[in-house]
């Protein structure tokens, strides 16, 4: 189990870097993207919920995009303490791109999966990411 784990780890490391992959925006930017591309706003805290990380790192995900003019910061209207992001237009454009560049990639990768195999692999994986969610969820590592 831990070899299947290191391996996943070390096959999707391109998701945890801080680094650009794509129209300079990391895996974690697109995912705020994608979080706000289909909605008119949404409020910071929710982000952070969908992210699932610390609400410090929201905020250092969320900085760039608003600094490159991708994401703007509005006030809430019921709360004068919290922050809503909606996507600028701009945003909703290098969305879109990015998707089409994330997809192309996991086309590819599905692609390399042998074809009798497919379903089932992907039903698996499926099942190990629940039973992960599960399991973090319940408890913490190594307590």
């Amino acid at each position: 189990m831990l070899e299947l784990m290191t391996g996943l780890v070390k096959a999707t490391r391109f998701c945890r870097q801080d680094e650009a992959f794509c129209e300079g925006v990391t895996f974690h930017q697109f995912l705020i993207l994608d979080a706000l591309a289909p909605r008119e706003s949404l409020p910071m805290s929710v982000l952070h919920e969908h992210l699932a990380v610390a609400k410090s790192t929201t905020t250092r995900l969320v900085g760039p995009l608003v600094k490159k003019g991708l994401v703007k910061r509005l006030k809430d209207p019921g709360d004068a303490r919290a922050v809503r992001l909606s996507l600028t237009r701009e945003g909703l454009h290098v969305h879109k791109d990015v998707k089409i560049c994330i997809s192309g990639f996991l086309g590819r990768v599905f692609n390399n999966l042998p074809a009798c195999k497919r379903d089932d692999t992907l039903k698996a994986v499926g099942t190990f990411i629940g039973a992960m969610q599960k399991t973090v969820r319940d408890e913490k590592c190594c307590v």
